[in-house]
Protein backbone atom coordinates (compact mmCIF):
# COMPACT_ATOMS: atom_id res chain seq x y z
CA UNK A 1 0.00 0.00 0.00
CA UNK A 2 0.97 3.89 -0.83
CA UNK A 3 3.77 4.69 -3.04
CA UNK A 4 7.19 4.95 -1.36
CA UNK A 5 8.65 8.18 -2.46
CA UNK A 6 12.37 7.89 -0.50
CA UNK A 7 13.64 4.90 1.56
CA UNK A 8 15.37 5.89 4.32
CA UNK A 9 18.09 3.33 6.70
CA UNK A 10 14.31 2.10 8.68
CA UNK A 11 11.62 3.83 6.39
CA UNK A 12 9.52 4.31 3.77
CA UNK A 13 8.25 7.52 3.26
CA UNK A 14 4.85 7.39 1.50
CA UNK A 15 3.27 9.78 -0.79
CA UNK A 16 -0.39 10.30 -0.07
CA UNK A 17 -3.08 7.88 -1.58
CA UNK A 18 -6.26 6.98 -1.32
CA UNK A 19 -5.20 3.40 -0.10
CA UNK A 20 -3.55 5.07 2.68
CA UNK A 21 -6.56 7.03 3.91
CA UNK A 22 -7.84 3.96 6.22
CA UNK A 23 -4.17 3.10 7.57
CA UNK A 24 -3.91 7.82 8.48
CA UNK A 25 -7.18 7.27 10.55
CA UNK A 26 -6.04 4.64 12.05
CA UNK A 27 -2.58 5.85 12.93
CA UNK A 28 -4.89 9.14 14.32
CA UNK A 29 -7.15 6.96 16.29
CA UNK A 30 -4.22 5.23 17.94
CA UNK A 31 -2.35 8.41 19.09
CA UNK A 32 -5.43 10.37 19.59
CA UNK A 33 -4.63 11.36 23.62
CA UNK A 34 -0.97 11.54 22.82
CA UNK A 35 -1.02 13.86 19.51
CA UNK A 36 -3.79 16.31 21.51
CA UNK A 37 -1.47 18.53 23.76
CA UNK A 38 0.37 19.43 20.35
CA UNK A 39 -2.46 20.13 17.85
CA UNK A 40 -5.19 22.15 17.16
CA UNK A 41 -8.50 20.95 18.44
CA UNK A 42 -9.60 18.73 15.48
CA UNK A 43 -12.91 19.25 13.18
CA UNK A 44 -16.39 16.81 14.05
CA UNK A 45 -15.50 15.10 10.97
CA UNK A 46 -11.69 14.24 11.57
CA UNK A 47 -11.87 10.74 12.90
CA UNK A 48 -13.79 9.50 9.89
CA UNK A 49 -12.43 7.73 6.97
CA UNK A 50 -14.29 9.92 4.62
CA UNK A 51 -11.96 12.95 6.18
CA UNK A 52 -8.72 10.92 5.61
CA UNK A 53 -9.66 10.09 1.95
CA UNK A 54 -10.64 14.08 1.05
CA UNK A 55 -7.34 14.94 2.96
CA UNK A 56 -5.21 12.46 0.78
CA UNK A 57 -7.04 14.18 -2.40
CA UNK A 58 -5.99 16.97 -1.41
CA UNK A 59 -2.78 15.91 -0.26
CA UNK A 60 -2.17 14.40 -4.08
CA UNK A 61 -3.27 17.62 -4.63
CA UNK A 62 -0.85 20.05 -3.19
CA UNK A 63 2.36 17.57 -4.19
CA UNK A 64 1.69 17.57 -7.73
CA UNK A 65 1.30 20.70 -7.92
CA UNK A 66 4.91 21.31 -5.30
CA UNK A 67 2.58 23.21 -2.89
CA UNK A 68 2.95 21.10 -0.20
CA UNK A 69 5.22 17.82 0.39
CA UNK A 70 3.31 15.98 3.18
CA UNK A 71 4.82 11.95 3.53
CA UNK A 72 3.66 9.37 5.66
CA UNK A 73 5.82 7.01 7.31
CA UNK A 74 5.84 3.69 7.78
CA UNK A 75 8.99 1.18 9.27
CA UNK A 76 9.92 -1.01 6.50
CA UNK A 77 8.74 -4.04 5.50
CA UNK A 78 5.60 -3.01 7.88
CA UNK A 79 1.96 -1.57 6.98
CA UNK A 80 1.50 0.86 10.10
CA UNK A 81 1.87 4.28 9.49
CA UNK A 82 4.18 5.83 12.40
CA UNK A 83 3.78 9.01 11.47
CA UNK A 84 4.31 11.72 9.09
CA UNK A 85 5.55 14.89 8.43
CA UNK A 86 4.32 18.15 6.20
CA UNK A 87 6.42 20.97 4.43
CA UNK A 88 3.75 23.06 4.25
CA UNK A 89 2.69 26.87 2.92
CA UNK A 90 5.73 26.93 0.22
CA UNK A 91 6.38 30.08 -1.47
CA UNK A 92 8.12 30.68 -4.22
CA UNK A 93 10.00 34.18 -5.11
CA UNK A 94 12.00 36.15 -3.23
CA UNK A 95 11.34 34.13 0.16
CA UNK A 96 11.40 30.48 -0.68
CA UNK A 97 10.21 28.85 1.88
CA UNK A 98 8.05 26.80 3.78
CA UNK A 99 6.88 25.89 7.09
CA UNK A 100 7.73 22.29 8.58
CA UNK A 101 4.76 19.95 11.00
CA UNK A 102 5.57 16.92 12.19
CA UNK A 103 4.03 14.08 13.94
CA UNK A 104 4.72 10.41 15.41
CA UNK A 105 3.68 7.35 16.90
CA UNK A 106 3.72 7.22 20.70
CA UNK A 107 4.95 4.17 20.43
CA UNK A 108 8.07 5.02 17.84
CA UNK A 109 8.65 8.01 20.34
CA UNK A 110 12.72 8.64 21.43
CA UNK A 111 14.09 5.92 18.74
CA UNK A 112 15.31 8.66 16.22
CA UNK A 113 12.83 8.19 13.28
CA UNK A 114 11.06 11.18 12.74
CA UNK A 115 15.27 12.73 12.41
CA UNK A 116 15.70 10.05 10.13
CA UNK A 117 12.83 10.75 7.92
CA UNK A 118 13.38 14.83 8.13
CA UNK A 119 17.28 14.53 6.57
CA UNK A 120 15.44 13.10 3.31
CA UNK A 121 12.64 15.63 3.74
CA UNK A 122 15.00 18.53 4.26
CA UNK A 123 17.14 16.89 1.44
CA UNK A 124 14.17 17.21 -1.04
CA UNK A 125 13.29 21.17 0.07
CA UNK A 126 16.49 21.73 -0.47
CA UNK A 127 18.51 20.45 -2.79
CA UNK A 128 15.89 19.44 -5.68
CA UNK A 129 13.54 22.61 -4.48
CA UNK A 130 16.38 24.83 -3.75
CA UNK A 131 13.95 26.51 -0.47
CA UNK A 132 15.91 29.15 1.14
CA UNK A 133 14.57 28.93 4.66
CA UNK A 134 12.23 25.99 6.38
CA UNK A 135 10.23 27.49 9.62
CA UNK A 136 9.18 25.35 12.39
CA UNK A 137 7.21 26.65 15.31
CA UNK A 138 7.08 24.58 18.41
CA UNK A 139 5.86 25.07 22.02
CA UNK A 140 8.38 25.34 24.67
CA UNK A 141 7.20 22.60 26.47
CA UNK A 142 7.58 20.45 23.71
CA UNK A 143 11.28 19.34 24.35
CA UNK A 144 11.15 16.34 22.31
CA UNK A 145 10.61 18.18 19.08
CA UNK A 146 12.76 20.82 20.01
CA UNK A 147 15.57 18.00 20.22
CA UNK A 148 14.87 17.17 16.57
CA UNK A 149 15.11 20.34 15.27
CA UNK A 150 18.14 21.01 16.76
CA UNK A 151 19.96 18.11 15.97
CA UNK A 152 19.24 19.12 12.14
CA UNK A 153 20.74 22.22 12.64
CA UNK A 154 17.55 24.54 13.32
CA UNK A 155 18.13 27.92 15.44
CA UNK A 156 15.82 29.57 17.28
CA UNK A 157 14.82 33.33 15.88
CA UNK A 158 13.01 34.01 19.61
CA UNK A 159 9.15 33.21 20.73
CA UNK A 160 6.13 34.05 19.34
CA UNK A 161 3.57 34.87 22.50
CA UNK A 162 0.39 33.51 21.38
CA UNK A 163 1.28 32.01 17.71
CA UNK A 164 -1.34 29.48 17.32
CA UNK A 165 -4.46 27.61 19.01
CA UNK A 166 -3.58 24.76 20.23
CA UNK A 167 -6.02 22.45 21.90
CA UNK A 168 -7.89 24.99 22.39
CA UNK A 169 -5.92 28.03 23.93
CA UNK A 170 -3.30 29.98 22.66
CA UNK A 171 0.63 28.90 23.02
CA UNK A 172 3.50 30.64 22.48
CA UNK A 173 6.01 29.01 20.25
CA UNK A 174 9.86 29.09 19.40
CA UNK A 175 10.31 30.40 15.63
CA UNK A 176 13.30 27.35 14.93
CA UNK A 177 14.46 28.47 11.13
CA UNK A 178 16.69 26.33 9.12
CA UNK A 179 18.40 27.89 6.12
CA UNK A 180 19.80 26.50 3.11
CA UNK A 181 23.56 27.35 1.98
CA UNK A 182 23.29 26.57 -1.58
CA UNK A 183 20.97 28.84 -2.34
Amino acid sequence: MGVVMVETERLDLLAPSLDLAPLALDYYLRNKDFLRPWSPLPTENFYTLEHHQKMMNAGMDHLRNQEEIKLWMRCRGEEELIGQFCFSQIVRGPFQSCYLGYSLDEKRAGRGYMTEALKEGISMIFDDMELHRIEANIMPRNTASLRVTEKLGFRSEGTARDYLKINGRWEDHIHMVLLNPAV
